[in-house]
């Protein structure tokens, strides 16, 4: 395990004049197009050059279809690339491998791959970047022209293109958020078509172009405190509210109940019966007060906004996504989808339509299960998954049990054999993130990283066919050395990796943090134990969560847990399910930490460490077994040799052993091989690292370009760089590993220089110069503890932002200053004091 660094020293930030009054902080940075530029210090650095990868086909956003694809005259599509893959990929005698140059790849349609696709005796297609090269498949329209709606009005506006539809929008990379607010009244009445009153206020509002806008009622914990279901508005009359069918229905009425008053689907309650927590979509909540709010009027396909601190929409890159799908597809059971590689690609900005209101009868809305599994169609609540659990007079159940709707994947396969996805990057996405589904079979997720996505990050297998055998199964699929956090962003009951049935699988070496509910599930079908029934049959056995760090979950649901497991894991403690080696530490939320519901049977727990865990039990809990041909009390499951902070009661018997476990106090008592082993492994912690692929770039903005870097400290020079693209998380300096941790917005995706630590003590004046393209601000950020430095005059004003850093632990603040300058050579003073040295970025 690595531990999180942050920078420290004085940051440098150029930015356009219109920046300078910049305030605010973000989590996500803003990339520019730009190529990385060259450093001119007093030190000679020799730099190598890297090599561009050997292709069969090459693709650049500036290539031409009508060209061969080769190096010197590539193609310009994926389409188009794939096509001519097709004609490479029959009898393969070496990998075909198709090299994907820097920059944006807008699509009109997804990549949609069929057994057609696949490699060929034994060799792969590879799709991957060029050496140094970020490619980004992209499903979104690029927004441009803004102004204010009037003089001095907050609230910005763009035509975007006609019949436009999203649920999602993105300033320099950073994701904004649909106009929301609260209920201006109570509603009253909740009956079967919605509610009777409280909608006055509501039913007058309209869109600027005259439209009613289409509101979404969101319930936070509505139907479980792991749920945040979603219903769209169908209408008003009067005072009267008419919820979106089916989802009303599916959220308010779902079939029961049993005798102690459970719904038939055993999972939650049979209604929403709070008020909405928030209403979303409505321009009326944009305002001055609101920045960082979004808006899309769809009676005239104009957008609204609100900017954050320090954007300059003449500037900014802003991504509507309009796909809902960027690669889907997969094969059949009989002839699947294999032998694919995807390399060092982000997949972003696409949306997924689904909860929105289409036509009543047919808007299912988000009415969801758990795990952004949901009741969808018609019959959702009378039938959907019930099967035989009901009792027998009740017959409308459909079959298997708890076969509810999955969220979709915006990269989605099923029926595919082989496949990785490696150093890729699924960023962005309005759905679940990667979704390898039903008939996904030995694939590979590897290496890459998974953030801000709006439902469950990865997901493998789905819960439509627990007894599946053959290729239909979904098996020996392996998850590893992945960080996946912040997810998910909008449907908050996701999950960072879910996992439905699956067999030989492994979840092993991932870093999952900063989650509002679970970060790990699998497993399903264990309700009807509720009801002293057997679980759902399944094909899941000999599947290992392993080695992961997992800390900073459960922060918004409840009723969750860090690794969670539902239902029959194997056929003995030999077969099911083993979790081991993990560390976990700081859940907020309440549940248990290493969860095992219902049904959960033939669970090993051995070799984990818990800690901060004031709200859950370590692990938890024990239930009576079910299952056919059950010779225990309890479903058997194995817990030993834990460290446990707040370990349940639990003691052995009944087919439960309890052994060997040491209660802790903290992170002091984790035993140093849990904590060297937990998390990602050496050769890829590259990926906490992680940066977004540089935006593209705007149609007539220039561009700002350093140049001419001069350090007059020849012992440490060589640690000195001009880079792009400042964001969270980047190495700060040349000669430590400190990274940085908050960075207010008008220095997302600066420009910026590498600097030595190590010069934080020269006094040489100037310490540094550079070139700037263009006139800009530049921004200065002080370690507190120094201060403005002597040689800052009153020409550098305090801007009121800071930024933070962390080094090993300790936190520290710096204090942002900013000055304008022309273009040409800027020249600034030493830091001189024994604090930290500073840095220098440019947007």
């Amino acid at each position: 395990m690595k531990p999180t660094t942050r920078i420290r020293g004085l940051i440098i930030g150029v930015a356009s004049a219109a920046l300078l009054g910049a305030a605010g902080l973000a989590a996500a940075g803003r990339a520019d197009g730009a190529t990385a530029n060259t450093a001119n210090t007093p030190a000679t650095v020799a730099t190598p050059v890297a090599l561009a990868v050997t292709g069969s086909l090459y693709v650049s956003p500036t290539g031409n279809d009508a060209d061969p694809g080769t190096q010197a005259a590539p193609v310009r599509t994926i389409a188009r690339a794939q096509a001519l893959v097709r004609t490479l990929n029959q009898n393969m005698t070496a990998d075909v491998t198709v090299v994907l140059e820097d920059g944006f790849y807008r699509m009109s349609s997804p990549l949609t791959l069929t057994a057609a696709d696949s490699g060929t005796g034994g060799h792969t297609v590879i799709w991957t970047a060029d050496t140094g090269a970020h490619p980004v498949l992209a499903g979104s329209a690029q927004l441009t022209g803004w102004h204010p709606m009037s003089s001095g009005s907050p609230i910005w506006v763009a035509q975007a293109p006609a019949g436009t539809q999203t649920r999602q929008l993105y300033v320099d990379g950073v994701r904004a958020v649909r106009a929301t607010g609260a209920l201006p009244n109570a509603l009253t009445g909740q009956g079967s078509s919605g509610y009777s009153g409280g909608g006055t206020a509501m039913a007058a509002w309209r869109n600027p172009s005259g439209a009613k806008p289409q509101l979404e009622f969101v319930y936070r914990g509505g139907l479980g405190a792991w749920t945040e279901p979603r219903c769209p508005v169908a209408s008003f009359s009067g005072d009267a509210v008419t919820m979106a069918q089916p989802c009303w229905t599916n959220s308010t009425a779902r079939a029961g109940s049993f005798p102690d008053g459970r719904a038939y689907n055993l999972v939650g309650r049979s209604s929403i019966t709070e008020q909405p927590t928030s209403v979303e979509n409505a321009f009326q909540f944009l305002g001055a007060g609101t920045p960082g709010q979004w808006f899309l009027d769809q009676g005239d396909s104009k957008l609204y906004y609100v900017p954050r601190p320090g954007e300059n929409l003449a500037t900014a890159d802003v991504e509507a996504p309009v796909l809902e799908k960027l690669v889907t597809g997969g094969g059949t059971a009989s002839s699947p989808l294999h032998n694919v590689t995807f390399s060092g690609i982000q997949f972003s900005y696409a949306t997924w339509l689904g909860p929105q209101f289409h036509t009543q009868g047919t808007s299912d809305g988000f009415s969801e299960i758990q795990a952004n599994y949901q009741v969808t169609g018609a019959n959702g609540a009378a039938s959907q998954g019930l099967c035989t659990v009901p009792p027998s007079t009740y017959t409308l159940g459909t079959c298997p049990y708890g076969a509810w709707t999955q969220i979709p994947g915006n990269v989605s396969l099923t029926y595919d054999q082989k496949i990785q996805f490696t150093n890729d990057a699924f960023v962005h996405l309005g759905a679940a993130g990667l979704a390898l589904g039903d008939g996904s079979q030995n694939d590979v997720v590897k290496g890459s990283v998974v953030t801000d996505v709006s439902g469950n990050g990865i997901e493998i297998g789905n819960v439509d066919l627990p007894t599946a055998t053959g290729a239909s199964q979904t098996s020996g699929n392996a998850v590893t050395d992945n960080h996946v956090f912040d997810v998910p962003v909008e449907f908050h009951g996701g999950i960072g990796i879910d996992s439905g049935y699956t067999t030989n699988d492994s979840v092993s070496h991932n870093q999952i943090d900063h989650t509002p509910y679970t970060a790990i599930s699998q497993g399903w079908g264990g309700w009807p134990d509720k009801e002293q029934e057997a679980p759902q049959a399944n094909f899941s056995r000999t599947n290992t969560i392993a080695n992961n760090l997992i800390f900073d979950h459960m922060s918004l649901l409840n009723d969750g847990g860090a690794i969670y497991t539902q239902g029959i894991t194997g056929t003995s403690l030999s077969t099911g399910e083993h979790v081991t080696g993990n560390l976990i530490h700081d859940q907020t939320g309440s549940g248990h930490v290493i969860y095992t519901d219902n049904g959960c049977t033939f669970e090993t727990i051995t070799g984990n460490a818990v800690y901060n865990n004031t709200s859950a039990q370590a692990w938890s809990s024990r239930h009576n077994d079910y299952a056919p041909g059950a010779t225990t009390t309890y479903d058997p499951t194995d817990v030993e040799n834990n460290y446990f902070q707040n370990p349940a009661g639990y003691t052995t018997g009944g087919g439960v052993t309890v052994a060997n476990n040491t209660t802790i106090t903290g992170a002091s008592g984790v035993p140093a091989a849990i904590t060297a082993a937990a998390g990602i492994e050496a050769a890829y912690q590259g990926v906490l690292q992680w940066v977004q692929a540089p935006l593209p770039p705007v149609p007539g903005v220039t561009r700002l370009v350093l140049s001419n870097l001069v350090v007059n400290d020849a012992a440490n020079a060589a640690n000195w760089s001009l880079q792009t693209n400042l964001q969270v998380g980047v190495p700060i300096y040349g000669d430590r590993g400190y990274t940085l941790a908050t960075v207010p917005a008008a220095l997302i995706g600066a420009d910026w220089v590498r600097v030595a630590n190590n010069s934080k003590t020269v006094t040489a004046s100037p310490l540094v110069s550079f070139g700037i393209s263009r006139a800009a601000t530049v921004y200065l950020a002080v370690d507190v503890r120094t201060g403005k430095r002597p040689w800052m005059d009153a020409s550098w004003s305090d801007t009121g932002t800071t930024l933070t850093d962390d080094e090993s632990g300790t936190a520290r603040t710096f204090e942002v200053y900013a000055k304008a300058f022309a273009a040409g050579t800027v020249s600034l003073g030493p830091n001189g004091a024994n604090n930290d040295g500073y840095d220098i970025a440019v947007v």
